[in-house]
């Protein structure tokens, strides 16, 4: 009796346990089945009795109308499936199939503007937080639009040409992956059996058709449109030949998206079919919902009223702007053209021409700073000729007249190894010069600014040479004597196949032979500056050869010939160290990476050194120095003209600390910027 009590209780304990667990199955199973939908298959002929996950100011009409927007500006509706879809059975495999049918209607308050569009959206959840209206679509926002993370897959059909994400028109359909620049766009409309496109008006008030559909074996996405009569076309609106597993998660949901802008504008879906692996049921347009009337002749009546008054407006204000244009346009290019520069006709620009060849000194053609100008990139019209421009400022109305009759002689030079000045153009207080384009630019860009493009030592020898030349011309070959007061890396330009050509001539000064030069401003560049064009203010075919001396170390070392971050930091004298010791060879640029011929190197940095000499008398002339470049004489011992460390040390640091003195101390800090930081011009000058 014992035994048969116990295995009644057992049996009752089981048949509770199989209740309990049939109950549990019952119940979780068609949750399980609600939540994940491998298969979906729906249709929806109006929204009446539709369970949809509405967002933002989406609601559905007493007729079956989804309205994702009512006419509230700046504001965003969605309207999602509420189960998800299995769109890939893994994350590794590749997208099902999945086709789609809808039919919807934009209608804006004034017949020719509208409030931005709606989009079909596959997303990660059913709805987009944080995206914003307008031209966003709500569907991203300024921090995330372009995010790949976005896993955000939309079908646009947009009524507003929105540049900052390339549309093409404002009214266009468009394939979107995880931002707003479209992959695929076009315009809305679709093609007739003909073959001829028709296009559709977004915003004509009229119910249209979508057909949407991915095939997951082609791995393509075709986008078709058509009227709400119509049956589906045979030819796609576009058509996007795109993998886009990698943009799908296995689960996502499914919905529309729209937002409306600064105009008033509302958003309706009339009917919804979808369906995976498998070809959308076609929706009955005869069993749709009515899209709301449109009164036009009230609509156009009030457009008008509001519009007219500012189109008077607009006309009589373009009327009063084109007045003042003219009168601006006539004062903006007026030049004054004094009796003595008809003499230099040939030599002077018109400014206008130069305007314009600049596009209006346009920031983009700026081709770089410097401590007296900006230099512009232009094109003449009337040649097309490559030129570029540098912008003078000159306050003495005595002074340009001399300066002007000194640019007129400059521009007579010809060299190889000069930039030519072609001309000028004066206006008011403004000088405007003239000169080749160099397309290789400058020197000093190649050397500094130009990370992975070095020049090597052969080119650089060239170059070297090729300046040496330049300012032997200047010095002694001319009918003047011309003292360039500005050698630098920065004022050697390079054409095309790297020749150099001294540049820059803002600041030359002219005499006679056999004259002695005249008393003047301390102009230049700290670290080319001699130490007795500082203290005199006279600047001698000496001054120059000393400018070239910092230049030949320079392009040697590739270092400036004072250290930018450290003020203490001397080229010459750090060199010369190197020298002393016999390690010459250790201040070479490193960027050279070890090639270059030794014997070349070490004359050049002797010759630099040579040429930094503190005695103006006992550095060689430019003939000399072209002479020792190409091995016509040798170069003399360095140590038997008493060169030391301290003394050319000395002598930068005074000559700099004489440039000082000259100025006063806002002036110094601006030359010492201008002349450090801000004078590396690239293109010709």
């Amino acid at each position: 009796m014992l035994l048969l009590s116990q295995r009644m209780k057992l049996l009752k304990k089981h048949n509770k346990m199989s209740l309990l667990n049939l109950l549990l199955f019952l119940v979780i199973t068609p949750l399980l089945c609600h939540a994940t939908n491998p298969n979906p298959d729906f249709i929806f002929t109006g929204f009446r009795s539709t369970d949809l996950t509405l967002k933002g100011i989406a609601e559905i009409k007493p007729n079956g109308l989804l309205a994702l927007t009512n006419g509230t500006r700046q504001k965003s509706g969605y309207a999602f499936y509420p189960n998800p879809i299995t769109f890939k059975n893994s994350p590794n495999e590749s997208a099902i199939s999945f086709s789609t049918s809808f039919v919807f209607g934009i209608i804006p308050e004034y017949p020719t503007l509208s409030g931005h569009g709606i989009s079909f959206v596959i997303a990660p959840q059913p709805s987009l937080p944080n995206a914003l209206p307008s031209q966003y679509l709500g569907l991203f926002n300024e921090s995330n639009n372009g995010n790949i993370t976005n896993q955000i897959i939309a079908v646009e059909f947009d009524t507003i040409q929105s540049t900052e994400f390339n549309d093409i028109n404002d009214n266009h359909v468009g394939i979107d992956i995880n931002g707003l620049d479209s992959v695929l766009s076009y315009p809305a409309g679709y093609y007739g059996n003909d073959g001829r496109f028709q296009n559709l008006s977004l915003i004509s008030g009229n119910a249209m058709r979508v057909w949407i559909e991915y095939d997951g074996g082609k791995k393509q996405m075709n986008v078709t449109m058509g009227s709400i009569r119509m049956r589906k076309p045979s030819l796609p609106t576009l058509s996007l030949d795109k993998d886009l597993s990698q943009y799908i998660n296995p689960i996502m949901y499914v919905g529309f998206a729209s937002s409306t802008g600064s105009v008033s504008t509302s958003h309706y879906l009339l009917g919804w079919s979808f369906k995976m692996n498998g070809e959308a049921k076609e929706i009955d347009s005869f069993k749709l919902p009515k899209l709301p009337r449109i009164n036009r002749q009230e609509k156009m009546f009030n457009y008008l009223t509001m519009v007219l008054p500012f189109v008077l407006m607009f006309v009589l204000a373009a009327v009063i702007s084109a007045v003042v244009y003219y009168v601006r346009r006539k004062r903006k290019f007026a030049e004054e053209i004094e009796d003595w520069e008809l003499d230099y006709g040939p030599h002077r620009f018109k400014y206008k021409d130069l305007y314009f060849a600049t596009k209006g000194f346009n920031e983009k053609g700026l081709l770089g700073t410097g401590g007296f100008g900006q230099v512009y990139k232009g094109v003449l019209s009337s040649s097309k000729m490559d030129i570029a421009v540098k912008r003078v400022s000159h306050q003495s109305r005595q002074g340009m007249r001399e300066f002007v009759a000194e640019i007129v002689s400059i521009g007579r030079l010809r060299h190889r190894n000069l930039v030519q000045l072609l001309g000028y153009c004066r206006r008011k207080n403004e000088l405007l010069l003239v000169y080749d384009y160099m397309s290789n630019g400058s020197l000093d860009k190649l050397l500094y600014d130009e990370p992975g493009c070095t020049l090597n030592w052969r080119q650089r020898f060239r170059v070297i040479k090729g300046v040496a030349a330049g300012l032997l011309y200047l010095h002694e070959e001319w009918e003047q004597v011309v003292i360039h007061r500005d050698v630098k890396a920065s004022n050697v330009l390079l054409d095309s196949e790297l020749n150099a050509k001294l540049g820059d001539f803002g600041l030359s000064r002219l005499y006679d032979h056999g004259t002695d030069p005249r008393t003047t401003h301390v102009v230049g560049t700290i670290g080319y500056l001699a130490p007795e064009h500082t203290r005199t203010g006279k600047a001698t075919p000496a001054t120059d050869v000393y400018s070239f001396g910092a230049f030949l170390l320079e392009v040697a070392s590739g270092k400036r010939p004072i250290g930018l971050k450290d003020n203490e930091f001397i080229l010459v004298d750090w060199i010369f160290c190197f020298w002393s010791k016999g390690l010459i060879f250790n201040a070479v640029d490193p960027n050279l990476g070890g090639v270059f011929d030794a014997q070349e190197v070490e004359m050049v940095m002797k010759l630099g050194l040579l040429c930094s000499n503190t005695n103006q008398y006992s550095r060689p002339t430019m003939r000399q120095v072209v002479q020792f470049l190409e091995g016509d004489i040798p170069l003399p011992d360095i140590s038997s003209l008493g060169i030391s460390a301290e003394a050319l040390s000395f002598a930068h640091k005074q000559g700099f600390e004489d440039f000082s003195m000259s100025y006063s101390s806002s002036l110094m800090n601006k030359a010492f910027s201008t002349s450090m930081a801000g004078s590396h011009l690239s293109g010709g000058r």
